[in-house]
């Protein structure tokens, strides 16, 4: 591993619809985004997103867990994440 190079690997994470959270996490996180008009700050519950998406649960953890620089975008690309045990990388 070297921050400064993306080396091309890919990363296959299956089954992400069994992630676990400790605590209260699950009902007590929640995600934030603006859409970009005046007042429109929106939050959304862990628990709902799981649900929905559990794909993008996950996909937020590791962005927030890589480096932040200019291959983070081309880092994320190599990252394969599949709600269930079927996956087409084998």
């Amino acid at each position: 591993y070297d921050k400064s190079l993306v080396l091309g690997d890919y990363v296959v994470v299956v089954n992400a619809e069994k992630i676990q959270m400790t605590g209260k996490k699950r009902t007590q996180k929640k995600y934030t985004h603006h859409t970009g008009y005046i007042g429109n700050l929106k939050h959304t519950p862990v628990e709902r997103v799981l649900q929905r998406k559990p794909i993008d649960v996950l996909r937020r953890a590791v962005d927030g867990m890589l480096p932040k620089n200019k291959l983070r975008d081309e880092r994320l690309k190599l990252l394969r994440i599949f709600a269930g045990p079927e996956h087409p990388h084998a």
